[in-house]
């Protein structure tokens, strides 16, 4: 049994990890996750031998419609078919990377007021919270890029990253939209496979995006003392807007965000998000009949799900900002072609050249701005 004066000690840099229980929120999330479609084994090896193959075959298609060189060669980066308790894991990882610095900067700001003992209590406690958003959000994602997962302590990723492919949750949707599998396998391969290659033709994002989340992090977890208020404000608010019939705006975990420099961060994020997601949106919806022989049915099927989603799952929905997520998609798709439509792919692609040349909020909902500050 520890000390007394052990219990009280100030918890030390080392110990920074233990703020978050990452393998507790693992195994909650593994728990709590809901069961996937029925299938047997024949079934699931089926499905998981398709999406290798169309994912290695969506990659020419990408590199046709983008013109990115990067796409000729991905060999930096794999691509793992997974079950729901994988994806959360693999999650759990990604987002140690992406809040360690501010994990740490937290402790240096409570040093001496935190004990051992009680950051492993509050670890436990926002390991397990964690665990039940990631076993929410395990059943709704159909794929990811992860290009964080090879600075992972001990991580066996490739050098830049991994694309996850969630295999329940492809089979559940295509299921849902009664589409042709092989079709919409392919469809979904093109937007994963995109990210894939925007982080394999700007090499310099990943780091750009890390210092992004360390900065808007930084800034939620320095005023932790009010976190909490402004959390259950937010609530509130979203449960008020809910009940009225009103639309929440980009998400009520958004609205913590009161600072001019934390709105700043958000913002920055929010345009390279939208960014990513509309330009692989751009390309999924760019292969005509040849390539996806039902393409305009999936589109149409797949924007119309989820218009009868529960009073629950809406409420969860616009609390994670998941609604704020798919405007991204929109938003950014928008940017993307009316750029392309002015200065080609060609003259779109210099985004990819530099930060700098990263469109801001303002510009990818006028794209306008953008081309004018480009010089095109």
């Amino acid at each position: 049994m520890e000390s007394t004066a052990a219990q009280s000690a100030p918890i030390s840099s080392a110990d920074a990890a233990s703020l978050i229980n990452w393998d507790l929120a693992a195994s909650t999330a593994a728990r709590l996750a809901p069961a996937g479609p029925d299938l047997k084994p024949v079934a699931i090896n089926e499905a998981v031998d398709s999406l290798r193959r169309l994912a290695d075959a969506s990659v020419p298609h990408v590199h046709e419609i983008t013109g990115l060189e990067a796409a000729r060669d991905l060999r930096d980066s794999s691509v793992l078919v997974v079950d729901r308790a994988s994806w959360a894991k693999a999650n759990t990882q990604s987002f140690a990377v992406m809040l360690k610095p501010a994990m740490q900067k937290m402790l240096d700001n409570r040093r001496g007021s935190l004990s051992p003992s009680a950051a492993s209590v509050s670890g436990a406690i926002t390991g397990s919270q964690l665990g039940a958003v990631l076993a929410f959000l395990s059943s709704k994602v159909l794929g990811q890029y992860d290009p964080f997962a090879a600075l992972a302590e001990n991580s066996s990723a490739p050098a830049a990253g991994r694309l996850l492919l969630v295999a329940p949750n492809i089979v559940s949707v295509e299921r849902e939209l009664n589409v042709t599998p092989e079709d919409f396998r392919l469809w979904v391969c093109l937007h994963e496979q995109t990210h894939r290659v925007q982080f394999a033709a700007a090499p310099w994002l990943r780091h750009h995006m890390l210092d992004q989340i360390d900065n808007l992090s930084g800034h939620l977890l320095g005023n932790v003392d009010s976190l909490m208020d402004r959390a259950s404000a937010a609530a509130r608010s979203l449960k008020d807007r809910s009940a009225s019939g009103n639309t929440p705006g980009r998400g009520a975990i958004l609205d913590l965000l009161q600072d001019p420099e934390e709105k700043a961060a958000i913002s920055h994020l929010t345009a390279v998000m939208s960014l990513l997601e509309g330009h692989a949106n751009v390309v999924m919806d760019a292969v005509d009949a040849s390539i996806v022989p039902s393409v305009k049915t999936i589109r149409q099927r797949f924007n119309d799900r989820g218009k009868d989603r529960g009073v629950v799952e809406k409420f969860i929905r616009s609390l994670l900002g998941l609604d704020a997520k798919m405007r991204q998609y929109s938003d950014g798709a928008r940017f993307v072609r009316a750029v392309v439509a002015v200065a080609g792919m060609e003259g779109f692609n210099r985004v990819w050249e530099s930060a700098d040349h990263l469109p801001t909020e303002p510009e990818i909902h006028d794209a306008k701005l953008w081309l004018e500050r480009m010089g095109l």
